[in-house]
């Protein structure tokens, strides 16, 4: 009977012990989970929102998206606490800066030499005016349309100017309806608007097939010569100066589509040698004739092998239009007879001239043009000492880019590209030649591979990524292209940057690949107007300038450059991403750091940022409009 009873105590007090064992693991279960979702509720606001409509913006355009938060916290939580007291806040400038370009400040501009356009080239601030403050959206601003819609219509309180609209109102460039800007498509030369401009010069050359990707239009206007070139899958770079008419580059940008600020003035564009396939200037007003055609040999060298020059406005056609334009037929004659002889001496052939267009094709290589400038040398043929792809504060020189020698008269100088779209993956000309040092075909492959994985992770951290929110995207330190590439199969462009002070200068690669880009000091304000881009991407950028310039600068000038909702993802090791989320929670940014697409234990990580919505405040005696 003694032994029933202990044994039936023993039975019950192993239950009990069970009981509690499992009790105690449910608890600690609960425990961990209630603790891991608070850790993981530190996400930026806008992240679970992006793109839907604020309290503070009740007026967006952007369609909402069901709540999403992110859920790949970094493990390495205690190197990423700040206190607020650490924090330095920064102020909203005034709001008469609202559409302030650092480098471009047409009052600084006047203190340099009006000589071919001096000063209205790039003059960046001295160490004394540089701004700590935030660049402040116009008080009406709203979220602009997404695209394709952007194409065609823009918010009037984001660009609150009519004079375009009022000076080009009969060349259809703009027009004001109620709250917005529509742009029918019209420009000075192409009163039937740009897509019936493109099929006639379809008509005369083969646009459509895959050869020609990239352009240039110099003189842009609002860039619908670019905008309606994109849906012939070809991506051209718009450039204008900050100049009388005004916000053109800002107006472009705000469309959706690829513009710079810029000029040709007294040095080189900032692009690498052999870049575009097709330059045009619809009357863009830009003296070819003058200073021995020193424009044109610019032309020629960004231009590719077999690449073609588009002219159309004065001169061309001016028998019939000489009347209305102003200048006597002698003048214009003159004009049109230097042009001619300046694209001779480049060794151009002059396709065809048709109504108000005359096209010109640049030779594959150089194989004649050297028998030719043996009689002829003016203008010369460069040094080939001389790197052409180098463009930063350059001076243009008074010659001939020579083309990478080849011995058959058949082929293209410095290796022939496949067609649009197979160009964007195959190994460029300049990696298998052996150009760009220490980087060969392999890595080449190695690196879109890397960046298919990439992608994926970047949809999964910012998933608006692949919904279409992010139109205008800068890549602050590009390499390669990959990330652009990668980024082929959504609604969007990617401005691929070099930077000046990078290891290796990639810029021709990412043209060979039919992608854009510009070289950039990140020391100094970017050539655009502030709120011009989605989303910015950069990989290793704040290591590369850590010891070169302020980081706080660089951050205020991504600020300023990007939307108010807009995304920046980085890329770089937990200190450097530690010391710039600290500064950009200053300047209004809601951050996360997150783990590389590798795992935890990869010393890389990412950091995702939002900036948030506010506007300047107008003062009492303002019109809101």
């Amino acid at each position: 009977m003694a032994k029933e009873n202990t044994g039936q105590h023993q039975q019950t007090e192993a239950r009990r012990k069970k009981l509690t064992l499992i009790l105690g693991v449910s608890g600690l279960c609960i425990l961990f989970y209630i603790l891991g979702a608070w850790q993981n509720n530190n996400v930026p606001a806008s992240y679970s929102k992006m793109g839907c409509e604020t309290k503070s913006n009740p007026s967006s355009s952007t369609s909402s998206s069901s709540s999403e938060s992110l859920d790949f916290k970094s493990h390495n939580q205690d190197e990423f606490k700040e206190t607020n007291q650490t924090i330095k806040y920064f102020e909203p400038c005034d709001l008469s800066l609202s559409e302030y370009t650092p480098c471009e400040d047409r009052q600084r501009g006047r203190k340099f030499d009006r000589n071919m356009l001096k000063y209205r080239e790039r003059h960046c601030p001295s160490k004394d005016e540089l701004l700590y403050c935030l660049i402040p959206p116009p008080p009406n601003y709203k979220i602009p349309f997404k695209w394709p819609q952007s194409r065609d219509y823009a918010w009037y309180g984001n660009i609150p100017h009519k004079e375009l609209s009022v000076e080009k109102a009969v060349q259809n460039w703009i027009q004001v309806e109620g709250d917005r800007f529509r742009f029918p498509g019209g420009g000075t030369m192409f009163p039937r608007g740009a897509d019936a401009y493109i099929d006639d010069i379809a008509r005369l050359i083969p646009l459509t097939n895959g050869g020609i990707r990239t352009a240039i239009d110099t003189g842009c206007g609002v860039a619908s010569f670019g905008a309606y070139l994109l849906k012939r899958d070809i991506m051209a770079v718009s450039f204008a100066p900050r100049d009388t008419h005004e916000a053109q580059v800002q107006f472009a940008l705000e469309r959706g589509v690829p513009a710079i600020i810029g000029i040709m003035g007294s040095r080189r564009l900032p692009y690498p040698a052999r870049a575009f396939d097709l330059a045009h200037c619809s009357r863009c007003l830009i003296p070819w004739f003058k200073n021995d055609g020193l424009y044109l040999m610019e032309v020629d060298r960004v231009l590719r092998p077999g690449g073609y020059w588009i002219l159309s406005g004065p001169p061309i056609n001016w028998k019939q239009y000489w009347r209305g334009w102003e200048r006597t037929e002698e003048d214009l004659k003159q004009e049109q007879d230097s042009i001619e002889d300046v694209a001779k001496s480049l060794c151009w052939k002059k396709v065809i001239e048709k109504g108000d267009l005359s096209i010109w094709q640049k030779p594959i290589n150089h194989i004649e043009c050297k028998k030719l400038k043996q009689n002829n040398k003016s203008p010369p043929i460069c040094s080939s000492s001389d790197n052409a792809d180098s463009a930063w504060y350059k001076d243009l020189e008074p010659c001939v880019t020579p083309l990478p020698n080849t011995n058959n008269p058949e082929e293209s100088a410095g290796g022939a590209l496949e067609d649009w779209p197979d160009r964007a993956f195959a190994v460029p000309p300049r990696i298998i030649r052996g150009t760009i040092q220490d980087i060969n075909t392999e890595m080449f492959r190695e690196d879109n591979e890397v960046w298919k994985e990439r992608i994926a992770h970047y949809k999964k951290i910012v998933p608006e990524l692949s919904r279409g929110r992010f139109r205008n995207i800068m890549d602050m330190n590009a390499y390669l292209g990959g990330f652009a590439a990668s980024m082929l199969k959504y609604p969007s462009w990617v401005m691929n940057v070099v930077p000046v002070h990078a290891e290796k200068q990639t810029l021709g690669v990412i043209y060979e690949r039919g992608l854009i880009g510009t070289y950039q000091d990140w020391c100094e304000g970017f050539s655009t107007y502030p709120r011009t881009y989605d989303m910015i991407h950069a990989g290793g950028l704040f290591t590369l300038y850590d010891n070169r310039c302020d980081l706080t600068l660089i951050l205020l000038e991504m600020d300023r450059i990007l939307r108010p909702e807009g995304t920046v993802v980085l890329r770089d090791n937990v200190e450097m991403l530690t010391k710039v989320e600290k500064i950009a929670k200053g300047i209004k940014w809601n951050t996360q750091i997150v783990d590389h697409e590798k795992g935890p234990y990869n010393p890389e990580k990412i950091l995702v940022a939002v900036k948030t919505y506010w506007t300047g405040q107008p003062s009492n005696n303002s019109n809101n409009n």
